[in-house]
């Protein structure tokens, strides 16, 4: 078994390339015209981003500012989950986008599922919010990133440790 290939299927962000794409919607918030005196405002948390406007209209434009931002930065908008748009003091409006990072039971049990049935001879196994994937031949570890990279799942899947 010492000859063994493997990888683990993570879902994962760049931390600093959000903070990065927050930043660059910030200032862009401030100096555009249309958005200048909304008081709109950014804020980014532990695990979620808050997102305050004066109306629902300004708050879609700082959301797709955001998904802007956000791409351009190389990140995914699969990490994005948008809340429900909130009325917050003073008629202003508020939405919470949570950031997601990991991967769920029932998803990984899904990938697991997936990969025995498309590579028999491969195990998978879910370790904590990670499925790693082992076997002895590396085309058939590749044939299974392959399958994994075909299928459209709610967060975006990374390849990690290919050993």
């Amino acid at each position: 078994m010492a000859s063994d290939s493997s990888f683990d299927v993570v879902s994962q962000f760049d931390r600093q390339e959000m903070v990065n794409a927050i930043d660059q919607t910030r200032r862009e918030v401030e100096t555009r015209y249309d958005l200048k005196s909304t008081g709109s405002e950014i804020e980014l948390g532990k695990d979620t981003i808050e997102l305050h406007s004066a109306s629902e209209f300004t708050l879609t434009a700082v959301r797709e500012l955001l998904l802007t931002k956000v791409a351009r930065r190389g990140l995914s908008h699969k990490v994005l989950e948008f809340g429900k748009v909130e009325p917050a003091a003073k008629g202003t409006v508020r939405q919470t986008v949570k950031l997601r990072q990991g991967i769920e039971q029932d998803l990984a049990r899904q990938i697991v599922k997936l990969v025995r049935d498309s590579q028999p001879k491969l195990k998978a196994q879910i370790q904590g919010d990670a499925v790693r994937v082992s076997g002895a031949s590396k085309d058939q570890l590749q044939a299974a990133m392959k399958v994994l990279k075909d299928q459209d799942y709610p967060v975006p899947l990374q390849f990690t440790n290919y050993r």
